[in-house]
């Protein structure tokens, strides 16, 4: 009996003290995510709170010029700066990501993704200051619409690429043999076979450079500059106003209303980029399922 007790003995202190430390791991795992969760509720909650306050009809039918302030102006901008600036990435990003995917494994291949790379790792408000020297001054064009949409363009463009080219790469060789023994051209295995079965992760890729666009300042200060009224359809020599501006610049107003409108502009940009994420969501979901 004496050595059967004995025996057991260690085997419940080894248990013992793999369930403490089993339990310290747990605690200091949900430490980690309350440090991680607590900020975020609080930006969440007190951008939702002071936002939904602002909201008023006039914010969606005014300017910011004027007595009575609205973001109509910011909005539009904003929507007109993304759309372009999607316009001119999507086509570009993807076309490189094809061609890094299927026909660079070369040298050439090798030193594109080294400077896509690179550009990914470029601060912003880098690619703004060089897009000023070129656009604004050189061309000449003042701030415009043209200069922030090429800028942030420029700035999606390695992000769409890179994603395109690894959705592709996910592609299973024997599809891509299976076409062209039935004769099909390059043009259309990567037309008809290849991007096909790679649009959940293009797709991700799109909406990922999308929310990049709708959130981003430093370039846009640099590029658009700032109007206090609706675009008035010029692509040049007009500046142009977004929501992230008024974020960054009414906040430091002296008044409530301009913090109003800094608060309304964020819970609005929030929005967007919230349900661009739950956009990419349901695309990888119906990607995995389908």
């Amino acid at each position: 009996m004496s050595a059967s007790v004995s025996l057991k003995a260690p085997r419940s202190v080894l248990e013992l003290r793999r369930a403490v430390v089993s339990n310290i791991g747990w605690v200091a795992c949900g430490l980690a995510l309350l440090l991680v969760i607590a900020p975020l509720l609080d930006i969440v909650g007190v951008v939702t709170f002071n936002g939904l306050s602002a909201f008023s009809i006039q914010l969606f039918t005014k300017s910011t010029g004027g007595d009575t302030n609205g973001l109509l102006n910011a909005i539009v901008g904003t929507l007109v700066i993304t759309v372009f600036a999607m316009l001119i990435a999507v086509p570009i990003g993807i076309g490189a990501g094809v061609h890094l995917s299927e026909y660079g494994k070369n040298k050439l291949g090798g030193v594109i993704r080294f400077l896509s790379d690179v550009l990914t790792g470029t601060p912003s408000i880098v690619l703004g200051y060089f897009s000023y020297i070129v656009f604004i001054i050189g061309f000449g064009w003042g701030f415009s619409l043209a200069a922030a949409a090429i800028t942030l363009a420029i700035l999606i463009v390695p992000y769409l690429a890179r994603i395109t080219e690894l959705a592709l790469q996910q592609v299973p060789n024997s599809m891509r043999e299976a076409a062209y023994a039935l004769g099909s051209n390059d043009a259309t295995v990567v037309s008809k076979v290849v991007l096909p079965a790679a649009a959940p992760g293009v797709i991700t890729g799109t909406l990922l450079g999308l929310a990049i666009s709708v959130g981003e300042t430093a370039p846009l200060i640099y590029t658009a500059g700032w109007s206090d009224y609706t675009w008035d359809g010029r692509f040049t020599h007009a500046p142009v106003a977004y929501l992230t501006y008024v974020i960054w610049t009414f906040i430091d107003q002296p008044d409530a209303h301009s913090h109003a409108l800094a608060y309304a502009a964020a819970f609005l940009v929030m929005l967007v980029v919230l349900a661009i994420n739950i956009g990419v969501r349901l695309v990888v979901k119906h990607g995995k399922t389908a």
